[in-house]
């Protein structure tokens, strides 16, 4: 029997995250720098992440990053994980999406979220609140309208050059977001694998409901989370530790710091909730050498039935995670 990892097509999500030494500016150059890496590898997508006035993070404009990463790229699939809709006008980003196709055209990926910013002050300074995510259905169907010229809630208006254009969406979901997917007849990407027992509930939903569209006739899952793989066990789990620590130190100080050196951060004294953080933030993840992380992803894409995976690995050793890349890309047999 062949393994599932041979029909599975592997992607790659990048979040711009700082590392110490290295500010956003940089970060978002790193970003560009490793799409070209993950191309050559032959991974299927590269996405790129929104994120506004979070330290730690520069991926602020997604839109702009894809087009970036677009032109220092060739033929890899382009794409947003996610714009989150309720940070803007629908009009406006199909606008957005539809100059991203018109200039790479067959390579663009519209992915997109319902989040909005994450504190009282970041939704003010965006002009939006939460109620714009209750609206999350709403806004995504007007600007599935735009791009299908179906829209009428603004007569002789037009969003171009995006209107007609066929620009592959994608919907960003945890939980409830899935029917949402289901109900608009859209791909679904949800993660992470750690919370494997919710995802799997989410994804059944989905399936349950979904109805085919003009876009998908059928269901299409899109499992996201972190991968890492190196020559052992220990040495893949220590590429686990920046993230770690950066979201234990966020849960416990209130903003996350850029990533550190995995060696820095094993040197130095935490709190007892600091380290009950972290060492939660080790768990879980698919890591280990070639052999581990095979078994390890055989029995995720069996249990979730997915298509993809959308691998979302941050560390702060850049030439470890694409190492890490090309080992993976090697259990996948994924073209060089």
């Amino acid at each position: 029997m062949s393994s599932p990892i041979a029909s599975t097509r592997f992607s790659f999500l990048d979040r711009s995250r700082t590392r110490e030494g290295h500010d956003g500016p940089q970060a978002l150059r790193d970003t560009v720098a490793l799409a070209r890496e993950v191309e050559s590898l032959g991974y299927h997508r590269f996405w790129v992440s929104e994120h506004h006035s979070v330290p730690g993070v520069a991926g602020s404009a997604p839109t702009v990053l894809a087009a970036a990463v677009a032109a220092a790229t060739s033929a890899i699939r382009v794409g947003t994980g996610g714009v989150m809709l309720p940070n803007h006008q629908p009009m406006v980003v199909a606008e957005q999406f539809g100059v991203l196709a018109s200039l790479f055209p067959g390579r663009i990926d519209m992915g997109l979220g319902r989040s909005v910013g994450f504190t009282d002050g970041v939704r003010r300074a965006l002009g939006h609140g939460k109620e714009d995510a209750e609206d999350f259905p709403g806004r995504l169907a007007e600007l599935l309208g735009w791009i299908d010229g179906t829209q009428q809630a603004h007569p002789q208006v037009h969003a171009r050059p995006a209107e007609g254009l066929r620009i592959p969406a994608y919907v960003l979901a945890i939980g409830e977001g899935a029917a949402v997917a289901a109900a608009a007849g859209l791909p679904l990407v949800i993660g992470d694998l750690r919370g494997r027992e919710k995802v799997l509930r989410a994804i059944e939903v989905y399936r349950r409901d979904f109805r085919p569209s003009a876009r998908a006739e059928r269901p299409e899952v899109i499992v996201s989370g972190t991968v890492a793989v190196a020559g052992s066990a220990e040495a893949a789990r220590r590429l686990l530790v920046p993230e770690a620590w950066a979201m234990a130190y966020a849960r416990t100080h209130g903003s996350f710091p850029p990533l550190a050196p995995a060696e820095e951060i094993e040197r130095r004294t935490m709190t007892a909730k600091e380290r009950e953080l972290y060492e939660r933030g080790l768990d879980g993840h698919v890591h280990g050498t070639e052999e581990q992380v095979t078994e390890q992803l055989e029995r995720a894409i069996e249990e979730t039935g997915a298509d993809e995976v959308l691998v979302t690995t941050s560390t702060y050793d850049r030439e470890a995670l694409v190492d890490s890349l090309r080992r993976l890309a090697g259990i996948a047999g994924l073209r060089r």
